[in-house]
């Protein structure tokens, strides 16, 4: 994953389906982009100004979706950076392992779902952007 770049992040579309009574959203294991979940997490009551992830992961694929509310979320290759602004449930970025992601600019009452390719595995997390770097450099 060490070639992975911010080309590889994409916004996907998620099946929407829309009625009388309200929009629901479903995300079927396997069939986004051959991602199967393997964890699940929420991200909620950010305060104002506060960023969440700095980090990247040498095998964790991501699917996150704003399910509530608005943020962006910036990722680097080590050379390019780009942001996406997250907000509408129906869209969700995939983002690859191998690129350094932060979630920023939270609106009030956002909510950031955010479905993983493997379990929780610290020794997967480049927690150091220096670090990250170096991984990338890498051959």
């Amino acid at each position: 994953m060490k070639d992975t770049t911010i080309d590889d992040c994409r916004i996907v579309e998620l099946g929407k389906h829309h009625g009388a009574t309200g929009n629901l959203t479903v995300v079927d294991n396997g069939k986004v982009e051959n991602f199967d979940t393997k964890r699940v997490f929420f991200i909620y009551d950010i305060p104002g100004g506060v960023s969440r992830g700095g980090h990247s992961h040498k095998t964790l694929r991501e699917l996150i979706v704003a399910t509530s509310g608005s943020f962006e979320v910036y990722v680097n290759d080590g050379r390019n950076e780009r942001s996406f602004l997250l907000n509408h449930p129906s869209k969700a970025l995939l983002l690859p392992a191998g690129v350094w992601e932060e979630l920023r600019n939270f609106s009030s009452g956002a909510v950031a779902l955010v479905l993983a390719s493997i379990p929780y595995t610290p020794e997967d997390y480049i927690r150091d952007f220096d670090q990250f770097l170096k991984y990338k450099q890498q051959e």
